[in-house]
């Protein structure tokens, strides 16, 4: 069975909305972020080097890295659902998001969390992270459009993978001005698998999100 190492506030939620998507048994083992430096606690290195959150195991396996993760679990538990077919466009497609999502949509926001901890003269580095965030919100409303989802007609691991991205941004106060993403995270989160995550993992508050 498979066991998510799940941190709290941070990215391993969206593998329990994976799993609850899929109706597949997983366990939870727990960890709790350190109250004063908001870090992950020493034993996660015990599952992963890193010392990181997610990282599942299963069958002797370890898997680290959200991307990983989801793209395993599919594979190997899926049974064909949550992936356009492997020959079709909407797979590149499928694909780019994936990697998009922990890539370039992401790293802005981090930059614009971090950047709240910094004391003195901030002003060029924050109008450039301000700037790339709207690029990518952009990007992001531009090719989901009016649709439900990003690939297709249905849920993929895409949007479970760039929905966790859209709520921080949310969580940062980021989508005022971007109302078809605000509902498009509405509609992922109104999913009654999300709520299942929500109520196996517990409530996460992404404004105070770090990645340990």
């Amino acid at each position: 069975m498979i066991t998510v190492h799940h941190l709290n506030n941070s990215r391993s939620q969206r593998i329990l909305w994976l799993l609850e998507e899929l109706g597949v048994p997983y366990e939870i083992q727990p960890y709790q972020r350190d109250a004063a430096t908001r870090r992950a606690p020493e034993s996660l290195r015990q599952v992963h080097p890193l010392g990181k959150s997610p990282v599942i195991t299963d069958g002797g396996r370890t898997i680290a890295e959200s991307g990983a993760i989801i793209d395993y679990i599919l594979r190997h538990h899926g049974g064909g659902r949550l992936v356009p077919p492997a020959d079709s466009r909407d797979y590149d497609d499928y694909v780019e998001w994936l990697h998009y999502a922990e890539g370039s949509a992401v790293t802005p926001l981090l930059f614009d969390l971090f950047l709240g901890y910094v004391q003195g003269e901030k002003a060029l580095i924050q109008f450039m992270v301000e700037e790339e965030i709207r690029k990518q919100l952009a990007y992001i409303d531009g090719r989901l459009g009016d649709r439900s989802f990003l690939v297709g007609d249905d849920l993929t691991g895409a949007d479970v993978q760039l929905g966790f991205v859209l709520e921080f941004a949310q969580a940062r106060g980021w989508l005022k001005d971007w109302p078809r993403l605000a509902a498009y995270v509405a509609r992922l989160q109104a999913r009654p698998a999300y709520r299942r995550a929500l109520e196996r993992g517990g409530p996460y508050e992404l404004g105070t999100f770090e990645r340990n």
